[in-house]
């Protein structure tokens, strides 16, 4: 059996490590942040500490024998629920990947700290930082030309036609993939949602700025980085 002193030590491991993670996700203002990694990495290891030296008490009768990993694998299953209230979808686009993501790596710390696994549980603390946080602007810079981007619009009624839309479009080299037209509630406007392909920023900026010159244009509204 763990001392109480080692029991918190554990514990307090799996807190720290846990906010590592938690900071870079509440730096980007994500709905897990801080507080949600350091709960889960907290609890998991928790429960991996009562998994693994909870019922030493009943093992001391020779015939009884306890899988110390059966509650440590209701956790990597259990913690998908959480992770699934974190993912959300939005206009035929979903967010909250990586973040549901980085909720169940912090499980996986917690267990691995809760198991007595320092050097495992620092490492992979370590990668999932350089991962979250080392890698997004080489993603960024990598992947930008080639993801779609969302351009919103809202117009007075019957002043833009998707034809004078598509002509700014390819000034700026970009072309329409998909657009969706929404009446507004009173009538006198209507709401654009353009999805762009390439979608270099730079080219959406452009295009945007000429749209607000646009007679008609109520509002824009661009993707947030």
């Amino acid at each position: 059996m763990l001392s109480p002193r080692e029991i918190i030590l554990r514990l307090l491991i799996a807190a720290v490590l846990g906010s590592l993670i938690g900071v870079e996700r509440e730096r980007r203002a994500w709905t897990a942040g801080l507080r949600t990694h350091m709960v889960v990495c907290v609890a998991s290891c928790l429960l991996m500490i009562v998994s693994a030296f909870g019922f030493a008490d009943v093992l001391i009768d020779q015939h009884v024998v306890l899988d110390p990993s059966r509650i440590a694998a209701q956790v990597v299953s259990g913690i998908g629920f959480l992770g699934a209230g974190i993912i959300i979808f939005r206009r035929e686009a979903v967010h909250g990947l990586t973040t549901a993501a980085s909720v169940w790596s912090v499980a996986a710390i917690g267990l691995a700290t809760g198991g007595g696994m320092y050097a495992a549980a620092v490492s992979a603390t370590t990668i999932i930082l350089v991962i979250l946080a080392g890698l997004k602007p080489i993603e960024t810079r990598l992947l930008q030309r080639k993801r779609p981007l969302r351009l919103e619009l809202t117009v007075s009624q019957g002043s833009l036609g998707i034809g004078a839309i598509m002509q700014i479009l390819a000034r700026a080299r970009l072309s329409l993939q998909h657009v969706e037209i929404e009446q507004g509630e009173d009538r006198s406007e209507e709401h654009f949602t353009l999805i762009v392909l390439p979608a270099n920023p730079a080219q959406l900026h452009e295009a945007a700025e000429e749209l607000r010159g646009v007679e008609g244009v109520r509002a824009i509204r661009l993707p947030q980085n």
